[in-house]
This record gives C-alpha cells, sequence and structure tokens, in this order.
C-alpha cells in the first residue's frame, strides 16, 4: 500500500467515524427530545390530579368552616346575659361564613396566590405563624411520646405490683396464706 492510499483510507475512516458521532448524537437528542416531552405529559398529568385533588378538599374545607360557624353562632345562645361576647362570637362566626363562601367560590389556584401574596408582603408574620405552629406540634409530639412511655413503664410495674400485693397481703407464690407460711418457719 502506498503513503497516499494509507492517507485516503484514513480520511475515509475519519469521514465514518464523524458520521457515526453525527447519527449517535441525533439519536441521543432524538431520545433527550422524547423524554422531556413525556416529562412535560407526566408533570401536566400530574398537575391535572392535584389540582383535581384540591378542588375536591376545596369544598369539604369550605363545608367545614362553615359547620363550625353555624356551631359557632348556636353557642352564642348560652351568652344571651352577656351582649359584648355575643357580639364578638357573632361577628366571628360571620367572618367564617364568608370564609366558606370565598373558599367555594375561588379556584385553588387563586387562593394559593392570595396566600403567596401575603407571604411576600408579611414574611415576619408568616415565620412568626410558622414557628407558633411548629412549637404547638412539637409540644404535641412531645406530650403524646411521654404519655406512651408512661403508659409502656406503667403497665408492667402495676403487674409487678399486683404480684407483690399478693405475696405481701396474704398469700405467697405458692398461693399458701403469708401467715402460716411464718408460723411454720418460726416453728420450724
Amino acid at each position: 500500500m502506498s503513503v497516499g492510499q494509507q492517507g485516503s483510507d484514513t480520511n475515509r475512516q475519519h469521514e465514518r467515524d464523524e458520521e457515526s458521532w453525527d447519527t449517535l448524537r441525533g439519536d441521543v437528542s432524538d431520545i433527550a427530545d422524547a423524554a422531556v416531552e413525556q416529562g412535560w405529559h407526566f408533570i401536566d398529568a400530574a398537575r391535572e390530579q392535584a389540582t383535581d385533588y384540591a378542588g375536591r378538599r376545596k369544598a369539604d374545607v369550605a363545608q367545614s368552616v362553615a359547620d363550625f360557624a353555624t356551631s359557632l353562632r348556636e353557642s352564642t345562645r348560652s351568652f344571651e346575659e352577656r351582649p359584648n361576647i355575643q357580639a364578638v362570637v357573632d361577628s366571628a362566626a360571620e367572618g367564617l361564613e364568608q370564609l366558606a363562601d370565598s373558599i367555594r367560590d375561588r379556584s385553588f389556584a387563586d387562593i394559593f396566590n392570595d396566600v403567596e401574596n401575603i407571604a411576600r408582603q408579611r414574611p415576619a408574620t408568616v415565620a412568626a405563624v410558622s414557628l407558633a405552629i411548629g412549637f404547638l406540634a412539637a409540644r404535641f409530639i412531645k406530650s403524646t411520646a411521654e404519655d406512651l412511655r408512661e403508659d409502656a413503664y406503667v403497665t408492667p410495674r402495676r403487674q409487678n405490683s399486683g404480684r407483690n400485693a399478693r405475696r405481701q397481703g396474704g398469700q405467697d407464690h405458692n398461693g399458701q396464706p403469708a401467715a402460716r407460711r411464718e408460723t411454720n418457719h418460726a416453728g420450724s
């Protein structure tokens, strides 16, 4: 083989390698485009499901708020002798009824945008409320854990106390009267 022919073969090999890389790049690009398209379909489907769920839950939340307002309004009957307290409770019930109507009438996106705007306008208030909720949640979890620990500790202890009381109060572990046992030991 001559030197010119070797150079020509090398050039052809180089061109084939470049074509292979171009084909590979095109294939990878097509796969990536398909993956991105599938990802957008997945995101759209997830967003639609979340919106549907939020819409269903929104109606439940609105009904719960309305029910609470009704209960609050009914409780004002006990404050007939105190008109000031009754006015405050009635006002709170009216505000809750307006909130329930607002929840029913507005879309989830509108409610979310309002919450987001409040968070942007009053970040210190949001931080304080978040801190308070976190504190209350921590106290609740701590007290629940303490109750569970106490229940786990007290139950076996009560069982042991019952056994000890039987031993000390009238029967030993064999079921014999304790006084007789002492008498038997004293007489031996």
